[in-house]
Formats: structure tokens, sequence, C-alpha cells
């Protein structure tokens, strides 16, 4: 029997369209939980470590922040290569590679050894958030990005929680070597799933032609720079939104590392908790994060489908998340435990709500063939400013208290908020809002 073109044309539209996009940034989300499983594996486990081996805060703020910079130069370096190799090759790369390191770093015996393993560390798992950005810029229409980007960075805060809770609890049955054997493996299981998920829009072989219009008919930026070869990355110096960015993350990311690395030595320092009890309480500020992520991505699409502009509705998130991260600068002073936990809470509410939109403007700003550079060259600011605010740590311990940090943590925010402000502006040729 041979169909007709009308009888193909209602086959089409009572066809559900494919959802291939939504497969894809959930398992960019399990990318994210495996990258901070492995990542936290080091900081839940410092405690045990740094008994053993009578390490001082500065010599652990040296091991923490060898992971930063190497992670920082990735951001940027790897941001580049994935614009160049696609981001299927990239990512997959990058986990066996990190997951590797993680596995070895459970040999490590001095302060030179696990700083080494640490500096490895962050070379692969520096290309995670470029290349999830990249993925997002491609495969998702202006509406949906930041829920998006929500979903693959409440990863970040999923893995965190999982690393609290349960890797002490590996490390008091098994050792805290066998801890990190534990965490590397799951990079493995993830890389198969990556490589049955993940092909190029153009080139997936499951995505259906709706979608496709979906995305293409929801994106309105072009996805090609309109500068060639290296002259695309050296507009990108004089462009006041990449300093925004860059400004931005630079000022916000090393709170979030002051509380990822820090968290469970403080617990120990000047909480007394010991492992077990850091396992039963130290994951509940990475739930907080957790909504965070989805708070900042649902208001932000709920404003742009109100018909609210794109960018002034990111940056007005930001704006107003900046309020609970003030939550933080208290807890180091109150007596009770718990409290300090709770408003460590609230503020890593606000920052990963602020870092949602952080992470979406680039996608928002710029063609998707430079978003990975872009969001590298952040990542790359972010990184050195967060090191240098981990070493700063170490020393300020040694020598007084953690109060001055979580007063800067409070405080720097505001300031990137301010720059936020005063720089973004939406990019010649983007429509006032994405909601159509």
């Amino acid at each position: 029997m041979i169909e007709t073109s009308s009888s193909a044309d209602s086959a089409r539209q009572m066809r559900p369209a494919s959802r291939v996009r939504w497969w894809i940034v959930w398992t960019l989300f399990f990318s994210t939980v495996t990258n901070y499983i492995s990542r936290q594996t080091f900081s839940v486990l410092s405690p045990a470590i740094v008994a053993e081996f009578h390490f001082t805060h500065t010599d652990l703020a040296k091991i923490l922040s060898a992971f930063q910079l190497s992670y920082a130069v990735t951001w940027l370096l790897g941001g580049i290569l994935l614009d160049l190799i696609g981001t299927r090759l990239g990512l997959a790369l990058a986990v066996c590679f990190w997951s590797i390191v993680n596995i070895l770093t459970g040999l490590a015996n001095s302060l030179f050894g696990f700083a080494s393993f640490r500096f490895l560390l962050g070379i692969g798992e520096g290309f995670n958030w470029p290349g999830a950005s990249k993925v997002v810029a491609e495969w998702f229409p202006a509406k949906e990005r930041s829920l998006a980007v929500a979903i693959f960075d409440s990863g970040s805060s999923v893995g965190g929680a999982i690393a609290a809770l349960t890797l002490p609890l590996i490390a008091l049955a098994f050792g805290w070597r066998a801890a990190f054997v534990a965490s590397g493996l799951l990079g493995f299981v993830w890389l198969m799933v990556w490589l049955r998920v993940y092909h190029p829009l153009d080139r997936h072989p499951r995505v259906a032609p709706e979608e496709t219009a979906l995305i293409h008919a929801g994106q309105d930026l072009p996805s090609a720079s309109s500068g060639a070869g290296a002259r695309r990355w050296l507009d990108l110096v004089g462009n006041r939104n990449v300093w925004a960015i860059v400004l931005g993350r630079a000022l916000t990311d090393p709170i979030w590392w002051f509380y990822v690395f820090w968290l469970p030595q403080y617990l120990s320092d000047a909480r007394g908790f010991s492992l077990q009890r850091i396992a039963f309480f130290a994951w509940t500020p990475f739930v907080a994060a957790d909504i965070g992520n989805f708070t900042g991505g649902f208001v932000s699409g709920y404003c742009v489908r109100r018909g609210i502009p794109v960018v002034r509705a990111r940056t007005w998130v930001c704006v107003f998340s900046c309020l609970p991260i003030l939550a933080g600068i208290p807890a180091a002073g109150v007596h009770s435990a718990y409290l300090a936990l709770g408003l460590i809470c609230i503020a890593l509410w606000g920052y990963a709500s602020w870092s949602t939109m952080g992470l979406t403007l680039p996608s928002d700003l710029f063609p998707h063939d430079v978003v990975a550079t872009v969001t590298g060259l952040s990542g790359l600011a972010a990184g050195l400013a967060g090191a240098g605010f981990t070493y700063a740590v170490g020393v300020l311990v040694d020598r007084f208290s953690y109060r001055p940090a979580f007063l800067a943590a409070g405080l720097l925010p505001v300031v990137a908020t301010i720059f936020l402000l005063l720089l973004v502006h939406a990019p010649k040729g983007a429509s006032a809002t994405s909601a159509s």
C-alpha cells in the first residue's frame, strides 16, 4: 500500500518528538557527579590523611592548590581543544585520564606525591565544564538552556554529597587508599554510557527532525563566529562580555572551592567531628547547593518565558542570589555546629544559583564555536583565583582562624555581581527574548 503525503504528514505529527537532548544533559550530569566524587576523595579523607602524615594546614593548602592550578589552565586549553576536536572524543579521553589518576592517588606517601597526583587530576577534570557548556549551547534552545546547565552543574553538588556520605565509610571499612580506587572506577562506567548516548547534533542517529528543528528555532545566535582561524579567539580579548564572565567567575568560584575543599577539615578542626560524623553531616551543604542550581535555572527560565530579555533575567538572578550567600559570614562565629552547617547550607544554595547563571551566560552571549573557549577562559581565571584563595586559607588557619575566610566568602560574590551589571550587554543580533 502506497502512503500518501497527507497520511505521512499525519504520521509525523502523531509521532512523539524525540528528547535526545535531555538524555545527553543527564549523561553530562553523571559525568559531573563522577568528576566531583573523584575530586572530593582527597578532601573528604583529609582528616585521616593529615593525621597519618602529620601535614600542617599550609601543607594541605599546597596539595589542594596543585589541583586548582592545573585545573585552571586546563579550563582554557581544554576549552580550545574541545572546540577543535569535539566533545565526544574530548570528554571520553578526559574521563579516562582523571579516573586513572584518581586510582593511582591511593599510592601516594608524601606531600610531593599527593600534590603531584592532584595536579594531574586537575588536568583531566578541567575538561568537564567547558565540554558540557559547549554541548548545551549546541543542543538546547535559549529558553531551555538555564535548566540544562542547572541539571549538569547540579552533578557537582550530588557528587560532593555522595563523596561526603560514602567515602569515609569505605575508608573506615577498607582503608583510605581503597576509597581512591572505588571512586576512580566510576569514570569507566560513565564512559560506556557516554559513547552510546552522545553524537554531534548533525550526525546523531536517534535524533528526530522535529527535535532538530526545535533546537535550531530557539537559538538566536549564529553557530559560528565572524572571525576565521585564530582571529575568532583574538577578538574575544576586547569583548566586554568576556571580561564580565571572567571577573564574575574569578570572584565567585573561590567561595565554592573554600566550602568544597575545606569543609571536612573545618568540621574536624573547629567542630571536633570524627570521620564517621563527617560522613553523616558533611553532605547536607551539597544538597542545598543542588537545590540552588535548580532554583537559578527555574527562576531564570520562568522570567524568559514571561518576556524578560534573556541576559537581563540571568543577571538579576545573580543579584538576588547574593543575599543568601551572605549567610556564610556568621557561620564561623556561632556556637552550635549544626547552626553553622545550616548557615553554610543557605550560603551554598545562593552560590549555586549564581553559578548556574555564570555558566549559562557564555552560551547566551557567544556563538557556539567559541563557547567552550570563553567558558575555559573564565575557568582559568576562576581556578587561579581559587588556588590563591585556597592557599591563603591554609596560611590564615595556621596563624589565626577560619573567620577571615568565611567573611571573604560572603562578600566576594557581591563584588562579582557589580562587575556583571556594569559590563554585560546583550550581543547585536540576539532577540530580546527567546520565549517564542
